[in-house]
């Protein structure tokens, strides 16, 4: 097991002006599992590269255990790094796949044999160890690939969106599978992804990365209760976060704060799960059903107001109604979020 820290990390690529990562430290504690998530081109892949030692930061340093690695190569860091590509020898069997690393480390006959069967047998690997890849289906060759990595006792692991290739189901078991595993094993793992669903299940802290800065690292909970900025407001949670601008900010803000809100240069947030349809009237905000979509557990329904405003509301066991209807909107007043004019969020 290993701790992990980015020290004002910076990499600028050549050939490009914008760096892939701005003076970034992140510190991973020991046996940490931490999710690291973004958009395409957040800088997130090139953060795991630097770790593992595959790219060398611009500036800033990287340590493990206290010790500098800046300019250790990756086979001397000890790190196992799982790709979306899973990356197996099509020509080995499961059971060559699982243990080519060990060998070509010198490890013996015996304890080899032993850590494969005994890795096999945790993630359901036994019954194929004698099949390539090519007979393999997309989640047993995904599980070879963690197995190869986990063969090794590494420090830490680093997975690179693994699961990308799979179809949903199979996404949702692995993920559980994941997380036992680093239950059971205890060690540092570090997870990229572009799934903010993916990544609320599976990291215990979630750095979230928005064009080569670290916006904001906090448990899921925290990065949903209390988002740094407009960005992570709207990047994690899903359906995203209604925002209003001008006199729709002022709008919602008044049905919710009362007179605390008086700039109309601020943006006003609120989640779609803290939006109640009620009946039009009484002092709520008056809107017409525009778009309705069951997904059986909730019912996301989309709402336009009379100065065409989009409001998107949850509603969780029940009908949503129909395209057409006439509803009153009301908000939940201790879940509004108001962002000032450099997007961060402000206490009210």
């Amino acid at each position: 097991m290993a701790a992990i820290a980015l020290d004002r990390v910076r990499k600028v690529h050549p050939g490009t002006e914008r760096p892939a990562v701005a003076d970034l430290s992140l510190e991973i504690a020991d046996g940490e599992r931490v999710a690291i998530v973004g958009p395409s081109g957040s800088g997130k892949s090139t953060v795991l590269r630097l770790i593992a030692g595959l790219d060398t930061p611009t500036a800033g340093r990287v340590r493990i255990d206290g010790a500098d690695v800046t300019d250790v190569p990756p086979e001397s860091r000890d790190l196992a790094m799982v790709f979306q590509s899973y990356a197996l020898y099509p020509h080995m069997n499961v059971r060559a796949n699982l243990s080519f690393g060990l060998r070509m480390r010198g490890v013996g006959r015996a304890e080899t044999e032993a850590r494969v069967l005994a890795v096999a047998e945790s993630l359901g690997l036994g019954p194929l160890l004698d099949r390539k890849p090519a007979a393999l289906s997309g989640g047993e060759r995904q599980r070879v690939a963690l197995g190869r990595a986990i063969v090794r006792h590494p420090k830490a692991f680093l997975f690179d969106e693994p699961l990308s290739n799979l179809d949903p189901r199979l996404r949702g078991n692995t993920r559980a599978e994941l997380v036992a595993l680093h239950q059971r094993l205890g060690s540092t793992m570090v997870y990229v992804t572009h799934d903010q669903e993916e990544a609320m299940t599976l990291g215990q802290r979630i750095a979230v990365l928005h064009e080569g800065h670290l916006d904001q690292i906090a448990t899921p909970q925290d990065l949903y209760d209390r988002p740094a900025n407009r960005f992570v407001a709207t990047f994690i949670g899903s359906p995203p976060m209604n925002l209003f601008e001008g006199t729709a900010a002022l709008a919602v803000a008044t049905g919710a704060l009362g007179a605390r809100i008086t700039q109309d240069r601020l943006c006003v947030g609120i989640r779609p799960q803290d939006v109640a349809l009620v009946p039009p009237g009484d002092g709520a905000l008056a809107g017409t059903v525009d778009v309705v979509e069951p997904l059986g557990h909730a019912t996301i329904v989309h709402v336009r107001t009379a100065d065409d405003v989009r409001i998107i509301a949850v509603v969780l066991n029940g009908p949503g109604g129909h395209p057409g209807d006439k509803v009153g909107l009301r908000f939940a007043h201790d879940r509004v979020y108001v962002f000032g004019t450099d997007g961060r969020r402000l206490d009210v």
